[in-house]
């Protein structure tokens, strides 16, 4: 199992995945309302290192921009 840390830009005009520093930032197009860029912040980890989506989980930040997800 893998984990990183994540900053998370809700409503932005894409959904993308930048590694800078050994922090990845991750820019997804829904709002940060109803845990709705939370799910899509799982979608596109998940998308990008290639793995299920049930295979990524946030352990700390839930409501919060810095995250701590991890990978299995």
């Amino acid at each position: 199992m893998k984990t990183i840390n994540v900053k998370v830009i809700p409503n932005a005009k894409k959904n993308a995945v930048l590694e800078e520093a050994g922090i990845y930032r991750v820019y997804v197009k829904a709002p940060a309302t109803e845990g709705r860029a939370n799910k899509a912040l799982v979608e596109a980890i998940a998308e990008h290192f290639g793995v299920k989506k049930s295979s990524v989980s946030i352990l700390s930040g839930h409501k919060s921009r810095e995250k701590v997800v991890e990978i299995g």
